[in-house]
């Protein structure tokens, strides 16, 4: 499968996965903070995007790892592991990554995959279906909406802690793709269960926001149960928080991407 991707930048590769019913255009602030020095790879994951649709046999959270392990191995130069950063649906997926060893490292922003209880889970999936009625209620005028400071502050308050910061081609698109969007209801029944981390030392950051409404920060207790090793910071973001702190997510992807380098080369040092 060929999905849809862009390349900006040189040096070593760092690849960005949006969340659910986002697509690239969600790391749209990021890319430039890294392009100087990374090789930036943004994605457009299955049923996203410009990307081909889930098939409507497929269990849509593993088809989509699978597509995507493919896609990393295509994109990355060989004899190079990429740093993985993901949000939400896509930090799952670069975590997942991580645990085939298909990363160098990673750095997951509000990452699914860590519900408590079904409460947790019943809560996404009702935040959601509201969500995806409101779109389509509001429907056409959500690109006027996205012009206003009111607009977007309203429209993108359930993943933004500074919605009105959010841009407003961006919240248009959004508008958009959650009425078209095909396999976001099949993700909230999906199945959230990641592989037997291989590597207990690969490098992770786990980045959650303290206001998102969409997955509870409380859920940032369950990592350690499965990435014992990543460290866990609490922000004062959103679900969402490229634009609620592009600098700081910048930042802390730039971090995540040296240290895992820095691994792996010395890895291949004592190796030889």
């Amino acid at each position: 499968m060929s999905l849809h991707h862009t390349i900006t930048g040189t040096g070593p590769t760092v690849i960005l996965v949006h969340g659910v019913v986002h697509r690239g255009h969600a790391w749209d602030p990021i890319v430039p903070l890294l392009a100087d020095h990374h090789r930036v790879v943004v994605v457009d994951l299955p049923g996203h995007g410009e990307s081909p649709d889930v098939p409507a046999d497929a269990e849509p959270v593993s088809y989509m790892a699978d597509r995507l392990a493919e896609f990393v191995r295509e994109v990355t130069p060989a004899g190079e592991r990429p740093h993985i950063a993901g949000n939400s649906l896509g930090g799952f997926l670069g975590l997942e990554l991580g645990a085939r060893g298909l990363a160098s490292g990673v750095t997951a922003l509000s990452p699914a995959g860590f519900f408590r209880s079904d409460a947790d889970r019943r809560h996404a999936g009702r935040l959601f279906s509201s969500i995806i009625k409101a779109a389509a209620v509001a429907g056409p005028a959500i690109p006027a909406l996205s012009r206003t400071t009111i607009g977007r502050s309203l429209f993108m308050a359930v993943f933004c802690a500074r919605p009105w910061r959010y841009p407003a081609e961006a919240m248009a698109i959004d508008g958009a793709a959650i009425g078209d969007n095909t396999v976001v209801t099949r993700l909230l029944d999906g199945d959230w269960v990641f592989s037997e981390p291989v590597d207990e030392q690969l490098p992770i950051t786990v980045r959650w926001g303290r206001l998102d409404a969409a997955l509870l920060v409380g859920q940032a207790t369950q990592v350690p149960r499965v990435f014992p090793q990543a460290r866990v910071e609490r922000t004062w973001d959103g679900h969402v928080p490229m634009t609620d702190d592009p600098a700081g997510v910048a930042a802390t992807i730039a971090a995540d991407a040296r240290r895992g380098r820095s691994r792996d080369q010395g890895t291949e040092r004592a190796a030889g």
